[in-house]
């Protein structure tokens, strides 16, 4: 079992024709998944890979075709907003935005769409979904990580697959990773990620990774106390005094602490989360 992808996942790729969206719809492809087809205005009818998948002009189109309920979407930050709004209009229930950067007012109007709907998107800025062995939907790359019972959740996508590969390389599979993106507005965060992996039974321990700027970590050691029975592992990046004080200037976030590593890591500490102070600690504590 596993948590927002499985084997039931019926993939699309948004902008399949596109230079990033055709490669990594290839290495999904070749990892198992099961892709459907995906969406390119103006070239329905097409197919990619030796006739192996189909193009459609709408998501509406291939979900009809299909019976996609995935979508993983390589559009150009200008278009990822309605590339979202429209999968979410034909009811696709896992939207995974690779793009990221996209403008805060567009995603207002996502946040405000999501509401009223069943649709859950991961991201955007999001390496995407993984589930070893059965599905990937995203950019992890092939062979990075091996099944087992660990969940894995990151806002950092290259430091989620510096964690499951150090898993990897101590024995350790990983029942799901998840890369929930570093942008201002994100779709499924830190306590919805811990919450669908608390209800997850082959889920035994959890690994969260945060990083510099923002609360989203304090928040999740609050839901840890009060929600989540499992052993919770985290690694939080950190920043220096420098990158602190510059940070209202060049940071999505935009946090004005300078100290929110400290913060973090007591909040953390406090409610029970063992914290790892480099990558190859991480195996060694889930292993206590």
């Amino acid at each position: 079992m596993s948590i927002l992808i499985g084997t039931e996942s019926r993939i699309m790729v948004q902008g399949i024709t596109g230079r990033r969206g055709r490669f990594h719809a290839s290495q999904m492809f070749n990892s198992g998944s099961q892709i459907v087809g995906g969406t390119s205005p103006g070239k329905g009818g097409e197919w990619c890979y030796d006739g192996r998948l189909p193009v459609f002009d709408t998501v509406k189109d291939c979900v009809e075709a299909t019976s996609a309920n995935v979508s993983v979407i390589f559009v150009p930050p200008h278009s990822t907003a309605d590339a979202i709004l429209e999968s979410i209009d034909c009811g696709v229930k896992i939207i995974i935005s690779i793009t990221g950067s996209i403008p805060l007012q567009d995603m207002m109007v996502v946040n405000s769409a999501l509401q009223s709907s069943n649709s859950i998107l991961v991201g955007p800025n999001s390496p995407g979904v993984l589930v070893p062995g059965i599905a990937n939907a995203g950019i992890f790359p092939n062979e990075i990580a091996i099944p087992g019972n660990v969940g894995v959740v990151s806002r950092s996508g290259t430091l989620c697959y510096e964690v499951i590969d150090t898993l990897k390389q101590s024995g350790l599979g990983v029942s799901t990773a998840v890369g929930i993106g570093d942008d201002p507005i994100i779709g499924i965060d830190f306590l919805s990620c811990l919450e669908l992996f608390e209800a997850d039974p082959h889920t035994d321990q959890i690994v969260l990774v945060g990083g510099p700027g923002g609360d989203s970590e304090i928040r999740a050691a609050t839901m840890i106390m009060e929600s989540v029975t499992k052993p919770v592992i985290a690694y939080v990046v950190g920043e220096n005094l420098a990158t602190s004080i510059l940070r209202p200037f060049f940071s999505r976030s935009g946090s004005l602490s300078l100290d929110s590593l400290g913060k973090k890591t007591s909040a953390l500490k406090d409610v029970g989360v063992l914290m790892a102070n480099k990558l190859s600690e991480i195996p060694l504590l889930i292993k206590r």
